[in-house]
Order: C-alpha cells, then structure tokens, then sequence
C-alpha cells in the first residue's frame, strides 16, 4: 500500500488581542491547546475545511481571508518508521460571530490572550506560538 502525508488545515482567527484556541481530545496531542482544524475532505478545499472544523470543533463562524504558512508534522515510533504525516496548511480566518466551546473532537474551546500564548500559560501543541506569530505579522 502506498503511503502519503494526508492534509489538514488549520483556522487561525484573531479578535481583540485573542486568538481562539481549541484543547485536543484525541491523540496525538490529546489535553493540549492548538488551532480548531482537522483533515481536508476529498473535494474541499483547505479553505473550506479550515471554516468547517472550526465551527464544528468550536461553535465560531469566520471568513477565510488568506493562507498563511504550511508545515510538516511527522511522528516517528522507536524504531523510526513514520506513523503520523501531515501537512497542515494555515488559514487566516475573519471573527463572524458565536461563543467559542468544545465540539466534535475538541474537549474545550476558548479565547486566549495573545500574551498568554507567548508566555505559555496553557499546554501548547508545537508551532502554536511560532504560527500565532506569522499570524500578527503577516495578518
């Protein structure tokens, strides 16, 4: 069988000095705190998807605007071999309007001040703040 990295996109919305994280209920990161997102549909585009994870795993509607960034998150086991691979691809998406909570697979969901991200005050997935980051830059 052949074997591919499967795509993910990624909702990163920012309103008043938050950014709206989600807590992970499943593996791998399970308890952490990262961006609402999930797998790309066959048929969707990164965009689309980004908007429809977010509003399942949070309740938040939002306007994609742009891409932002896009990385590789590879797992390996022991022995080296690749069990997780990924390509997440960043979208930078416009506040619409709901109170975020924990949906589908996200145990919570909140607003979070955007010095708390850069002073960790909560469990992080990687790449949250250094994301969260290119967010305020380039957004």
């Amino acid at each position: 069988m052949e074997q591919r990295p499967l795509v993910g996109a990624l909702a990163v919305v920012l309103h008043d000095n938050h950014v709206l994280l989600a807590q992970r209920g499943k593996d791998p990161g399970r308890g952490l705190w990262g961006f609402p997102g999930g797998h790309v549909e066959w048929g969707e585009t990164v965009r689309d998807a980004a908007i429809r994870e977010l509003f399942e795993e949070t309740g938040i509607s939002a306007r994609p605007q742009r891409y932002l960034t896009h990385f590789d998150l590879i797992r390996r086991g022991d022995s080296g071999e690749t069990l997780v691979h990924y390509l997440l691809v960043s979208v930078l998406c416009r506040y619409v309007e709901g109170d975020p909570r924990g949906g589908d697979d996200a145990l919570d969901a909140r607003w979070v001040h955007i010095d708390d991200v850069r002073q960790g005050t909560l469990p992080l997935l990687d790449r949250v703040a250094e994301l969260l980051s290119i967010a305020l830059r380039d957004g």
